[in-house]
């Protein structure tokens, strides 16, 4: 399909800057297969939802991945996006001419990296120095990797360690947030469970290619990034057996979508996972994992917006966008949400 389809007009002001306080007062804009359009908050989910539903997050925690350094003379900015071992991390890296294999690139706060290879899309491995786990190390010398449309607006801030990080963060190694469960409170998750909707978690580590846009022209010429994920076994049989109890699985977040839906077979049976997946959603996809998603609004022209059109169909999206945007709709990484039952 034209990458041209996806693609809208949206007003600067659109763009969130800050979440909304608390976290579950966001908008939430229902969006169904026909019929119209809800006007809802997040803390209204409980009533959109069916007692038997069950909620699928992303624990992944977002690791202060932004650095800037030093090679002699010439500042860099690298932005860790997907972990090779325990001292290795592939990078995308702002005046990356600087760099040659060998080079050593000095980050601030005892903090070092050898620059071992570059790769054909620019990025380049980094092997970093010293005992110290690295996550230790971006702790003392990164910064949160808010995305370009928050950065280049606004400095990042201490706030943002806790703002771009959900309440199921538990295992490191994403550079983006899981955005939409960034929505959830303790107290909504205590409504959700007295009206009897259930949870469970996977974990995918987002990669910062979650932001490249798409430059080709057409969607079949498009590479998708690839991303490490986790679903357990465990996992994978309740989420199997809420299906085949009638009750339906609602991804929280494409990123939960993605996964489920690269763990699930031709028979629609979701079995464990470990490992990358690349999966790109696009109109004509076949869904098998998941019977609805609650999601941000997303980039125009990006693979976001093409899976969730995928979902509910390319005009009932452009509907939906056009309406959040007349109504005042919050867009993006800390913007308002949306729930897709198609």
């Amino acid at each position: 399909m034209r990458v041209d389809l996806f693609d809208f007009e949206l007003p600067p002001e659109r763009i969130a800057l800050r979440p909304a306080s608390p976290r579950d007062s966001a908008k939430l804009l229902g969006v169904g297969a026909e019929g119209p359009l809800i006007d809802a908050v997040v803390r209204d989910l409980p009533a959109l939802l069916r007692a038997g539903d069950v909620l699928v997050f992303n624990d992944t925690r977002v690791i202060p991945a932004q650095l800037e350094g030093e090679v002699g003379n010439a500042r860099i900015g690298a932005t860790l996006h997907k972990r090779i071992d325990l001292r290795r991390w592939q990078a995308f890296v702002r005046n990356g001419r600087r760099l040659k294999p060998g080079v050593v690139v000095t980050f601030g706060a005892g903090v070092t990296a050898v620059a071992e290879e570059r790769h054909a899309d620019g990025s380049w491995t980094l092997a970093f120095g010293g005992e110290e786990p690295v996550e230790v190390l971006l702790e003392r010398a990164g910064r949160m990797p808010l995305p370009p449309y928050i950065a280049g607006k606004r400095a990042v801030d201490e706030r943002d360690r806790a703002d771009y990080q959900t309440m199921f963060a538990a295992r490191d190694g994403a550079v983006a947030a899981p955005t939409a469960a960034l929505h959830f409170t303790p107290e909504l998750m205590a409504a959700l469970a007295e009206a009897g909707i259930g949870q469970e978690t996977l974990t995918l580590h987002v990669g910062a290619g979650t932001f490249l846009p798409v430059k080709a022209e057409d969607t079949d010429d498009h590479a998708m990034h690839a991303e490490w994920g986790r679903i357990e076994p465990e996992t994978a049989a309740r989420l199997n057996a809420v299906r085949a109890a009638g009750g339906r699985i609602i991804a929280v977040g494409t990123t939960s979508l993605r996964l489920l839906e690269s763990a699930a077979d031709s028979s629609c049976v979701i079995h464990p996972f470990a490992g990358d997946t690349s999966i790109f959603i696009t109109p004509g996809y076949r869904f098998r994992a998941i019977d609805g998603l609650m999601t941000n609004f997303h980039l125009p022209k990006s693979t976001l917006m093409m899976l969730v059109s995928a979902l509910m169909g390319l005009e009932r999206m452009q509907e939906a966008y056009a309406y959040a945007i007349a109504n005042g709709y919050r867009f993006y990484s800390y913007g308002d949400s949306s729930l897709l039952i198609p």
